[in-house]
């Protein structure tokens, strides 16, 4: 897997089109999914979490109008909707009225996938990522089940179907959907699993990536798979939101942190909000910067981020302040 491979610099990720922050109507949400095809955005990616299949829904309502060899459309595997008149507590706003269950078997992420494409009214998804199969969802799971017993379920249920499925060509690849490393480098160095593309998220930003640079770039580069940073404002943070990866709490490091970023930025007349899509882009093992957005004007600013001008010393003086590590890889 390289950036040949999965060429879109950018993508649309689709939490915010399920309600992820606030409650969108259709009407909005199509108009974002309008303005990002209108700036060149072919890359967008949901799953039947966001919204308990609102995302997807609106996503495939948009996209069945478009010839599918022209985007790349990516969702998620892992939790199965039902229809039984319980609507869970979740952190969506104005969700579908379905209930869900984990469930990382072969048998359930063939029917997931099948599920989404019915949701999605379009003929073939090309990336499925198996979700949340990671130690930050233990609290949610059941029957004190914890994410390593849900990761056995899945070396021999979801991970070999999902292969079988790509040699179906029901889709072109799989991976992981997370918002941290551990899963993803038990995947590539414990198992004999077969994965073509990751999806990193809130793991790679101008606020938090050292870990990724100790543990999760080594194994995505010796392993010679796909890696998408997603989440590179923190979720809102760096965007100028007061929320740091998808909660409403603010570190008083990660304040502090910001704070000697917002400095360094006005010295040099920088939008951080740009700067942070640059520098999850930056890395060579990264192929795309995938992040969401409720109104067309957000992606229109997502996309022109490339190619806004940012001085060198801008970076140099993060790394001098040791507000990034040394070691990041800066746009050049």
């Amino acid at each position: 897997m390289s950036r040949e491979v999965l060429k879109q610099k950018f993508g649309l990720g689709g939490v915010a089109i399920g309600n992820g922050f606030k409650v969108l109507s259709d009407k909005e949400a199509e108009k974002t999914l309008e303005g990002a095809w209108n700036a060149g955005v072919r890359y967008y990616d949901t799953s039947p979490w966001y919204g308990l299949g609102l995302s997807e829904r609106r996503f495939g309502h948009f996209l069945h109008n478009k010839k599918r060899e022209d985007y790349i459309l990516t969702t998620k595997a892992g939790r199965l909707l039902k229809a039984n008149g319980n609507k869970p507590e979740t952190m969506w706003n104005e969700p579908a009225p379905f209930d869900y269950e984990y469930d990382y078997s072969a048998e359930a992420v063939r029917r997931s996938v099948e599920d989404s494409l019915q949701r999605l009214g379009v003929e073939s998804i090309d990336y499925v990522f198996i979700h949340d199969l990671s130690p930050d969802h233990n609290d949610e799971y059941k029957d004190g089940t914890t994410w390593l017993n849900h990761f056995e379920v899945a070396r021999t249920g979801a991970m070999p179907e999902l292969t079988r499925m790509r040699e179906e060509g029901i889709i072109k690849g799989w991976g992981l959907g997370v918002n941290t490393i551990e899963p993803i480098v038990k995947t590539l160095e414990e198992t004999d699993a077969d994965p073509d593309l990751f999806l990193s998220a809130i793991q790679y930003s101008m606020i938090d990536h050292k870990k990724s640079l100790d543990e999760l770039f080594p194994v995505i580069e010796k392993h010679n798979v796909g890696l998408i940073a997603a989440a590179p404002f923190s979720a809102g943070l760096l965007s100028g939101q007061k929320r740091y990866n998808y909660g409403g709490e603010m570190p008083d490091d990660k304040v502090k942190q910001l704070n000697g970023m917002k400095e360094v930025a006005e010295n040099y007349d920088v939008d951080l909000s740009k700067a942070s899509i640059q520098f999850s882009y930056a890395p060579k093992v990264v192929n795309t910067v995938l992040a969401g957005a409720s109104k067309p004007e957000q992606v229109e600013e997502n996309m022109k981020a490339f190619d806004a001008k940012i001085p060198s010393g801008f970076w140099q003086e993060l790394k001098e302040r040791n507000l990034i590590d040394s070691r990041c890889e800066t746009p050049e």
